[in-house]
């Protein structure tokens, strides 16, 4: 038997087919080969038609059954997983109303602002663990101030990954996890929370059924069944954000468990079994796939912006003649730790939530001419990302998270010794390396949906670890020693 991933992402769709025994991976795909569009009609807006993901979902499912030559009835289950907190509406006919005000849109800005002095600070934090901020509720609050005769016909809102399971089902729902990343949950009272609707203005009928992350939450209809090649009736059986579903795609479900992606921005995610927040709200917190009002598994989510990003501007507009990311990493270690005292903040890449939304642009400290290297800055460079990591998991200590074990794809920035050994060592977590990704995670999670896998742990006994990193005890004061440097120079800044 076989179980399908769907991971609709801003850039691209992407299939994944597994076996269900042995965790292996069949056949995947992704469409479309360029990225998806994005539509930006103003500065700071960012749409894109849902309409596209589902035909770039049926073009990369073709290929993975026509690569496969898997029976439909054989596939027994189907997982998904989505780019967070995009914003989509439908009539009660499920006519789509308008493109999806997707999550890098920062047009409602001033909404959550708004919404974070009037309902209160303190009252956001400790029953949304957020502020409202750009997410899917205020959203849909600016849609009611700016399209009302769209507003008027909305019969239901979705996430992204909810408007791909009515495409397979016809039915509609939404997890609390997703009702958590879209700002809508109260976690003291275990509801959609009535201040933020009362607010906005938006009524508890546009809200969909309440849905298990894990479970039968719908089957796919004969229309789609015949559209995609499917058996009617196939269990859709687990949905989350994609964050969320990183963190389960590495096995991370429990307290201290911290996953970690660095591509363009980077990401620190960890779990944490109580309540608590940020009091300035540098991290946001969303349900983890796992999340129970009984059972509290919350994700803290660090976000920072300029990571792999600086060091593909290194390599376009600094190391031009190095052919290769793989040699600037062998560069870099010729240079010692620390750098030989160079210190590179490295938030060029706009306003970081983690420094309270300050905006500090990447800058160069302590550079000397007469000893200086490419190496060195290379180095620094790296070094100034490990430590922008540290900084924001010193936040996530701060609320309770104990971080041990830091999981990871062997990807992007993690391909690089130097960025994984400075991490582990400043952190002092093992690191722990796996060749798995968000589509592969949301097949086994949909195994775990059906009752296939008893748990977690059977769902993942399979997951391979390349490798695992440990922190260098004997270079560890000099680790130390070059992030309070570093530490030093953004506090002047800051």
């Amino acid at each position: 038997m076989y179980l399908l991933g769907y991971d609709i992402g801003s850039s691209s769709v992407k299939v994944c087919l597994i076996e269900a025994s042995s965790g292996k991976v069949i056949a995947s795909e992704f469409s479309p080969k360029k990225e998806m569009k994005i539509t930006a009609i103003n500065p700071g807006w960012a749409e894109q038609n849902p309409a596209d993901w589902w035909t770039n979902l049926k073009l990369a499912h073709e290929a993975v059954i026509h690569e496969s030559g898997v029976h439909a009835e054989d596939i027994k289950g189907i997982g998904i997983t989505w780019q967070m907190h995009g914003l989509i509406l439908v009539d009660k006919d499920q006519n789509l109303l308008r493109p999806s005000i997707i999550w890098c849109d920062s047009r409602a800005v001033p909404y959550g602002e708004k919404a974070f002095k009037e309902i209160g600070e303190e009252k956001c934090l400790s029953h949304l663990l957020n502020s409202p901020g750009n997410f899917t509720a205020s959203k849909l609050a600016w849609v009611k101030d700016n399209e009302p005769e769209i507003f008027d016909q909305i019969d239901k809102i979705m996430l992204p990954g909810d408007y791909i399971a009515m495409k397979l089902s016809g039915q509609i729902g939404m997890t609390i996890e997703g009702l958590s990343e879209g700002i809508f949950w109260d976690f003291r009272n275990n509801c959609i929370s009535e201040d933020v609707i009362g607010h906005y203005g938006i009524p508890k009928s546009f809200f969909p059924e309440i849905i298990p992350t894990f479970g039968i939450q719908a089957t796919v209809s004969a229309a789609a069944a015949q559209e995609l090649g499917l058996k009617e009736g196939t269990p859709i059986s687990y949905r989350a954000g994609d964050q969320p579903n990183n963190a389960l795609s590495l096995n991370v479900f429990n307290p201290g468990e911290i996953a970690s992606t660095a591509g363009t921005s980077g990401v620190v995610y960890g779990v944490l079994d109580q309540l608590e927040y940020d009091k300035l709200s540098r991290v946001n917190t969303f349900a983890h796939v796992n999340y129970t009002p009984e059972q509290i598994r919350l994700g803290v989510l660090l976000c920072i912006n300029g990571t792999g990003i600086l060091n593909s501007w290194l390599k376009h507009n600094f190391a031009t003649s190095l052919s290769s990311y793989g040699d600037m990493n062998e560069l870099a270690s010729l240079s010692p730790v620390g750098s030989k005292g160079l210190s590179i903040i490295p938030f060029g890449n706009g306003a970081e939530r983690v420094l309270e939304n300050k905006e500090t642009n990447c800058s160069i400290h302590g550079i000397n001419f007469n000893i200086h290297t490419k190496g060195d800055i290379l180095r620094a460079a790296q070094e100034g990302i490990v430590f922008s990591y540290e900084y924001g998991m010193n936040i996530m200590r701060n609320i309770g998270m104990d971080i041990q074990v830091i999981r990871a794809g062997n990807a992007n920035m993690f391909l690089s010794s130097i960025f994984r050994q400075s991490l582990s060592s400043v952190s002092n977590a093992v690191i722990e390396l796996y060749d798995t990704d968000g589509a592969v995670g949301a097949a086994r999670a949909a195994g775990i949906g059906i009752g296939f896998y008893a748990d977690s742990k059977e769902a993942f006994s399979s997951l391979e670890k390349i490798a695992v990193i440990e922190p260098e005890h004997e270079k560890q004061e000099q680790y130390l020693e070059a992030y309070t440097r570093w530490k030093y120079h953004l506090n002047e800044i800051i």
